[in-house]
């Protein structure tokens, strides 16, 4: 097992077709307020495992993804799932890298979530004051402690708000003394506006879509546990909303294979994961999409999407402009 720091797992997941988020669970008992997918205790989960086993060796078949993304909802509430993901992607010697909340931890960790954290690269534990409620400072410590102790590398994913990031640092400080940096490091990311989390926080000002660089999420996409693949890790989508263009449907290992195939081969999605969103403007089909106003890049995209039910293949302008961003 190699150890993945934040700063390696960012650079694999900016690779198109080096890694992916497997998806394994919508339940998660937590309850944050913020949740931006809005995973609760009763949310669905696996029930199709003879589907969820093909899923994942089609997963395990592809030998360009090296790297595998495990999260949920909280993926130890699916313990018959995260087993069954941990040890087929260990097998096929995939780095692991699981999000959890650290909901299970306690005085006396089971064996079988050690079993699980041992073949693991590296775990985003998240924190903020909207888990408090339901995981208090020592049961996140107890968390961090055994992840670590396994000899895992730890990324404490925080919201980026001073008050939350100086409470996580504190935290760490707490797990492992002032050189906490020899354990882990923090990941701070941007309130997200969507499921739970549009009641909490809003859309940034809209900008022109001209403006808008290239996205990284559409390097990795999302393998859902009932079979539904997406381009990206857009939360909206992940639950079944958003452009079709956007999703595909799996019922075997090879409809794997042939969904990502075709994602790669998405010369929209190479545009605007490539040279960016603005570059896709200069085509004439997209040209009106440079001066309207967009609130992010998944809104752009989107509205791109319904532009694009031409075939592709017969736009030989896009074709190009998609080669010329892979260059």
């Amino acid at each position: 097992m190699r150890r993945l720091t934040l700063a390696e797992v960012n650079h694999i997941r900016s690779i198109p077709g080096r890694s992916l988020l497997l998806y394994i669970t919508d339940r998660c008992p937590v309850g944050c307020a913020h949740c931006s997918v809005d995973a609760r205790g009763d949310s669905p989960t696996i029930r199709d495992f003879a589907l969820f086993e093909d899923i994942v060796a089609g997963i395990c078949a592809q030998p360009e993804l090296t790297t595998i993304g495990i999260s949920g909802g909280e993926p130890f509430v699916e313990r018959r799932g995260l087993q069954i993901a941990i040890e087929r992607l260990a097998a096929a010697d995939k780095e692991i890298v699981l999000y959890t909340s650290g909901i299970w931890a306690n005085a006396h960790v089971p064996a079988w979530i050690q079993q699980v954290l041992r073949p693991v690269s590296c775990v985003f534990l998240s924190t903020d004051a909207f888990h408090a409620a339901a995981i208090d400072d020592e049961r996140f410590i107890c968390a961090a402690r055994t992840i670590a102790g396994l000899g895992v590398w730890v990324v404490v994913q925080v919201l980026k708000l001073p008050e939350m990031v100086n409470k996580a640092q504190d935290l760490l400080r707490r797990a492992f003394g002032e050189d906490y940096s020899q354990h882990a490091e923090l990941s701070l990311i941007p309130p997200l506006p969507y499921g739970r989390g549009a009641l909490v926080f809003h859309h940034k000002a809209s900008r022109p879509g001209a403006s808008f660089a290239a996205c990284s999420a559409l390097s990795a996409p999302v393998v859902r546990y009932d079979g539904q693949i997406t381009a990206c890790c857009n939360e909206q989508l992940i639950k079944g909303l958003g452009p079709e263009r956007l999703r595909a449907r799996c019922h075997s290992a090879l409809d794997v294979d042939a969904a990502l195939t075709g994602f790669r081969a998405d010369p929209v999605l190479n545009i605007i994961g490539g040279v960016g969103a603005g570059a896709l403007t200069e085509h004439p089909r997209f040209a009106d999409l440079a001066e309207q106003p967009f609130s992010s890049i998944c809104e752009f995209c989107w509205a791109a999407q319904s532009r694009a039910a031409a075939p592709e293949d017969a736009d030989r302008l896009l074709s190009a402009m998609a080669l010329m961003s892979q260059a």
